[in-house]
């Protein structure tokens, strides 16, 4: 059966323990550089990572981009939105349709 993992600031994740989700806080890059490998590799279809994490390991995360599992999301951290999710949804429309249909200046 496949997983939910949570990586991240501890004071962001842990709220999703509630949610019967595994949580993962992280204090620097590597760590959350390790916890994902580790998470990949151990049934986890779905990783949630704050924004704040995931800005210190993108190609770690680049490197799960065109597998089936795992799916790794950004989400807000609680210093708020860096905006990389959004920058993820972007590229993806721009890959699916040719052109950025979503953010035109």
């Amino acid at each position: 059966m496949y997983k939910i993992g949570v990586i991240g600031e501890k004071d962001a994740v842990l709220g999703f323990i509630a949610l019967g989700f595994s949580v993962f806080p992280v204090d620097n890059s590597q760590q959350a550089a390790d916890t994902l490998s580790k998470l990949a590799g151990d049934q986890y279809a779905v990783i949630y990572i704050t924004e704040q994490t995931a800005a210190g390991i993108e190609d770690e995360i680049n490197q799960y981009r065109e597998s089936r599992f795992p799916a790794i999301i950004p989400i807000p951290g609680i210093q708020g939105s860096l905006g990389i999710g959004m920058q993820g949804v972007k590229k993806c429309v721009e890959k699916a349709v040719g052109a950025d249909i979503l953010f035109r200046d």
